[in-house]
């Protein structure tokens, strides 16, 4: 399933290719302002902090929510606390475009995570001129060569790479690649099995000085809780938000713990 949603994302980016050149989309991203500070947001405080997702679908559970105004959601997000906002620009599968992007980086003065299937330096260049400050790369994506061309880009444009693993090796090839935003996936991405444990299993593998970001599994304050006590500085929650009612309330809640 990842290497068929990696195709997929590169295949796309390819097809807007031919109507905006690299050049083109290079220079949009150059031209933008200077990308928010992602790690000072997400730094470890008191509290956990929460990247909240715009999501409107996804393989493993189909339609979750319509999200007709992402940018509306977004500042919802902010309003309610969440230190940055994940937007899946990922179309076929998760329902998400490039101009969900832009249209939230309008919308919050918080930082933005473009949440995609990341492969080629085209999708880095797009994501800057779309507004992103952060970049998600996936290790099980990505042989290391790429891994590190891309990680090098996304720093070279003032971003940051949330770089994110499924296991001790994937975590130990983040550790070594000077990630400083390492997160991992209780969902493995080949077969959207998911293992609640997993975060917590690798915890005491994550570099000193790193911000620790669990991601997925995430359905309530409990959760929350045990990925807290697992040692997570920061959890990105997308499903719990976009289909359990009120989400300034539920990250009121979240961020509580």
């Amino acid at each position: 399933m990842l290497a068929e949603l990696t195709a997929n994302s590169v295949a796309d980016s390819l097809a807007r290719r031919e109507l905006k050149p690299l050049e083109a989309v290079e220079a949009e991203a150059l031209a933008r302002p200077s990308a928010l500070d992602a790690l000072e947001a997400l730094a470890p405080a008191k509290h956990v902090k929460v990247i909240a997702e715009i999501k409107r679908s996804s393989p493993s559970r189909g339609p979750l929510a319509d999200i007709a105004d992402p940018a509306a959601l977004a500042r919802r997000y902010e309003l309610g606390g969440a230190s940055a906002v994940s937007v899946l620009t990922e179309g076929r599968r998760f329902g998400g475009s490039l101009e969900d992007l832009a249209a939230v980086r309008q919308a919050v003065s918080i930082p933005v995570l473009r949440k995609d299937f990341i492969a080629t330096p085209y999708q880095v260049f797009e994501a800057r001129a779309a507004g992103a400050d952060l970049v998600l790369l996936i290790v099980a994506a990505l042989d290391e060569p790429t891994l590190a061309e891309l990680f090098g880009l996304v720093g070279e444009l003032g971003m940051t790479a949330l770089i994110e693993t499924h296991s001790a090796e994937e975590l130990d090839r983040a550790a070594a690649l000077g990630a400083r935003l390492i997160g991992v996936n209780a969902r493995n991405l080949s077969t959207f099995e998911l293992d609640r444990e997993l975060f917590g299993s690798l915890a005491d593998r994550f570099p000193a000085g790193t911000v620790r970001v669990a991601e997925s599994a995430v359905t309530g304050v409990a959760d929350v809780e045990r990925y807290r006590a697992a040692g997570a500085d920061v959890v990105l929650v997308g499903e719990a938000l976009v289909t359990g009612g009120d989400p300034i309330a539920n990250l009121s809640s979240f961020l509580a713990v």
